[in-house]
């Protein structure tokens, strides 16, 4: 009798224990997704916000642009602002440097990349090496084709299109009481300061800005051009040189950015030139001292290159890689427009 109440005892435990395992495979845990519900993916929710607290390196092509200076400050006050760790390294105007800091960046493990490439030229190598680590990248200021950018739906560029800015300091001239031809001779004889060559915004600006005045029927000569890779001393040296050898032929001068424009001024006040009066002079970028000058009468105008909208962007875009979005070839370019600053509306942009 007590042998059959054993076993009978045994088989009531047997029973409770699988009981127990069965209850713990019908209930499934509070992480895992309702039966007949898919798993959500990165793709199914892209503009999901990212977790706070990730790390974010940033690749500058110069930090002694004066430009990019302003870029790139705007760039880690909004995303230390979000949470984000936020490391910035200074290219040096060195490409094989940058790629290094770039390798080391995803060593590190850091969440995204944000890269301002020393050479757009260096666009191919650069795509390659994000995209083979897997790691989301935003590109500023210099813009790859969309054929290079397609490889990659991880990756977007942020800027503004350059022809636009181009196109705003030739409209700037236009706008002048003379239409640029102070001499009267019917066509507008000028000189032409050009950033980097093998950057897409100076091929651009130096296009379209001279394309302005010809669509609207304007004879041109164009007297000089010279590289002055986006420096103030550059300006200076190189329009210096040319007031020197064309004089009163020069009727305007146009620059690539305003940095080298303000070098242009000294060069003209130097050679007892008045801007607005014997010869115009535009720049594009709305830096802080370009402004001034505009204010001040000393600057036909410049051309605003909204540094802190464009962070805006690429921090925006950023984020919506961190949550899972991709990028359909020929929609990886996001711009922000450029805006003519003249001495009416110069107030508006000060201070």
């Amino acid at each position: 009798m007590k042998k059959i109440f054993a076993l009978a005892l045994c088989a009531v435990m047997m029973l409770s224990v699988l009981a127990g395992c069965g209850g713990k495979n019908d209930a499934p845990a509070d992480n895992t997704p309702a039966q007949n519900e898919p798993a959500a993916t990165p793709d199914a929710t892209p503009d999901a916000a990212p977790e706070a607290g990730g790390t974010i390196g940033v690749c500058i092509y110069q930090f002694t642009d004066a430009f990019m200076t302003t870029y790139r400050n705007a760039l880690q006050e909004i995303l230390e602002g979000k949470g984000y760790t936020v490391t910035v390294v200074d290219g040096a105007n060195d490409q094989a440097k940058q790629n290094e800091q770039i390798n080391t960046f995803i060593t590190q493990g850091v969440d995204a990349l944000i890269i301002n490439p020393v050479m757009t030229s260096a666009a191919d190598q650069i795509i390659s090496t994000v995209k083979n680590a897997n790691i989301p990248t935003v590109l500023i200021n210099r813009e790859p084709t969309a054929e290079q950018m397609a490889v990659y739906d991880k990756l977007v560029y942020v800027g503004c299109d350059a022809a636009q800015s181009g196109t705003f300091q030739g409209e700037l001239i236009l706008e002048t009481p003379n239409g640029g031809d102070i001499n009267g001779d019917g066509k507008i004889s000028y000189i032409m300061v050009q950033g980097d060559p093998e950057n897409i915004d100076a091929q651009l600006r130096t296009e379209y800005s001279v394309k302005a005045l010809t669509d609207a029927g304007k004879e041109v000569e164009e007297l000089n051009l010279t590289r002055g890779d986006w420096m103030r001393e550059r300006g200076q040296e190189i329009v210096a040189n040319d007031l020197a050898q064309f004089g009163a032929q020069v009727e305007v001068v146009f620059c690539n950015n305003d940095d080298m424009a303000i070098g242009a001024l000294q060069s003209i006040q130097a050679a007892g030139r008045k801007v607005n009066e014997d010869i115009y002079l535009v720049g594009v970028d709305a830096l802080d001292a370009a402004l001034n000058e505009v204010s001040n009468g000393n600057m036909t105008g410049t051309v605003l290159n909204d540094a802190v909208g464009q962070a805006t962007a690429a921090v925006e875009q950023m984020e919506a890689l961190l949550g899972g979005k991709t990028f359909a070839s020929g929609e990886q370019s996001v711009y922000v427009d450029y805006v003519k600053v003249t001495p009416d509306n110069v107030a508006d942009f000060m201070g």
